[in-house]
């Protein structure tokens, strides 16, 4: 009988914890980020708000629903009763308060204000029941050539949290832009590890992929040499097709070069728990008008599908006429085919064809229930 390879247990027990293969778990369809200085304990009801006031203004009931969006009329109504209720209860999942791109540069006076502002709204959403599932801040990148602001602005957001809300709530994830570098990786993980002795508590981050000199360094261990402290990988879609140099016209999410850049992404992190989310549509509606809205709805909405066929479940929402076409395209995609993936995973389990010559390998039984947890987590 042949020996066990030398090394192989060791070897083993890296796949192991490497790539972990669990089943997904709740994930936020989005991501929406408020600029640092407009954000206030109101932000999340005030985009639910307006958001809910586009709906019942222009999607008066299904039959707009399903000539807006494209979704079948038998599920327009399902999806227009679903619209009303999440916008009512659940209109933000994930918010970043942005002390990026979406801020700017302000003197450090300035940037320190509105981190002690955004410390108030925090602690007075979260002692309200109001805090999103998902939050945090984002921070500006170590690739500006100042990682002390960065810093700066990181310690002093999560340590007053603590210190006004007595704890840091569930949920809290720090986005970390512009990742030029890979070194900026390890740099930024030990700020977290310092703040996490510092605070007793354990911090997460996502990187951004902003630039084509990202893509190299991504690849199945990068979790590991970060102390498992990579959360999630989010796609830059501006930035990134401009450093291509592609024209103003064409920095659109689906692009081909995009395509090829969250596919690399997907390459790199499958297996690894890391989450990926897709980019943003920097539009909103020219007016109030009825065609000016439903045209927006229908271009954020060919983008979203676009990020869901391609395997990306979250993107990035920048205006709140954009959480009703997210929402909408969203549940539509899920319930589509959520009566026939269930039908053939019963199937298999119960060893009988599903029908129509359909002949599932176990890798598709897995994606297929996987595919159900997914929309039982994010239809409301």
């Amino acid at each position: 009988m042949p020996a066990v390879p030398e090394g192989f247990a060791g070897t083993y027990r890296q796949q192991q914890a490497r790539y972990t293969e669990a089943r997904p778990g709740w994930q936020p369809v989005h991501t929406v980020y408020v600029p640092a200085d407009r954000f206030s304990p109101r932000t999340v009801a005030e985009w639910g708000e307006r958001a809910l006031s586009l709906l019942k203004a222009h999607l008066a009931g299904p039959d707009e629903v399903a000539e807006v969006f494209g979704v079948p009329s038998g599920l327009a109504a399902v999806v227009h009763e679903m619209l009303l209720r999440k916008l009512s209860t659940e209109p933000v999942e994930d918010l970043r308060v942005d002390f990026e791109d979406g801020y700017g540069v302000r003197p450090g006076p300035v940037e320190d204000g509105h981190v002690r502002q955004a410390v108030e709204a925090v602690a007075a959403m979260h002692a309200a029941g109001a805090l999103p599932r998902r939050w945090g801040p984002r921070v500006k990148s170590f690739a500006d050539g100042d990682p002390d602001r960065s810093v700066r602005t990181l310690r002093g957001f999560v340590t007053g949290v603590v210190e006004r809300a007595g704890e840091l709530p569930g949920g809290f994830t720090v986005t970390f832009p512009k990742v030029l570098m890979e070194a900026y990786l390890g740099q930024f993980a030990g700020v977290l590890a310092e703040l996490e002795a510092e605070l007793g508590v354990r911090l997460r981050f996502e990187m951004q992929v902003e630039a084509p000199q990202t893509l190299p360094f991504l690849r199945g261990e990068l979790n590991e040499s970060l102390g498992g402290r990579l959360a999630a990988a989010h796609f830059g879609v501006f930035d990134y097709t401009a450093a291509l140099g592609l024209p103003p016209h064409e920095q659109r999410l689906d692009h081909p070069a995009c395509d090829h850049a969250r596919h690399v992404m997907q390459t790199a992190f499958a297996g690894t728990g890391v989450e990926l989310s897709d980019g943003s549509l920097a539009a909103s509606p020219a007016s109030d008008r009825a065609g000016d809205v439903h045209g927006l709805w229908r271009r954020h909405a060919e983008l979203v599908r676009h990020s869901l066929r391609h395997g990306f479940y979250q993107g990035w929402d920048m205006h709140p006429s954009h959480l009703v076409s997210r929402f909408a395209t969203v549940y539509a995609f899920h319930l589509a085919r959520y009566d026939s993936y269930r039908e053939r995973v019963l199937a298999w389990e119960e060893r009988r064809s599903a029908g129509g010559g359909v002949m599932d390998e176990p890798a598709t039984i897995r994606t297929l229930a996987a595919a159900l947890r997914r929309a039982d987590m994010a239809l409301p």
